[in-house]
């Protein structure tokens, strides 16, 4: 069903970190919000997939291999598959996330923040 989504209502329905929220699905692909805060996100690979990050509020680092980028809100970045990629939060940092429904949180990594499948939020 089709409905107008409203970003910043889906923020104010949670606070944890590092545990997105699935608030709609298109072709495959869930759109998800998260708020990070703290560096907790571990070295990883999407062998698979292309990830994207867009900033809703804060600064957001992601560190390639090769480079390190830095999103203000209202920027997004496409971490390539197959790139070995980190992403760490300047401070609390609200996130839009376009990912494969089936990706795994965190490549074949397992860290304190992995999770094995999304909440959904109520809208």
């Amino acid at each position: 069903m089709s409905k107008v989504v409203n970003i910043e209502k889906c923020f104010e329905k949670f606070n944890d970190t590092f545990s997105p929220k699935i608030v709609g699905e298109l072709n495959g692909q869930y759109v998800l919000v998260v708020r990070l805060e703290g560096d907790k996100v571990p070295w990883h690979i999407h062998e698979n997939e292309d990830e994207m990050f867009f900033v809703v509020d804060g600064i957001l680092d992601i560190y390639e291999k090769d480079k390190n980028i830095t999103l203000q809100s209202g920027e997004f970045y496409i971490v390539q598959r197959g790139v070995e990629h980190r992403v760490v939060p300047r401070g609390h940092v609200k996130l839009i996330l376009f990912e494969p429904a089936g990706i795994a949180h965190s490549g074949k990594v397992k860290a304190e923040i992995t999770k094995e499948s999304f909440d959904r939020l109520e809208l």
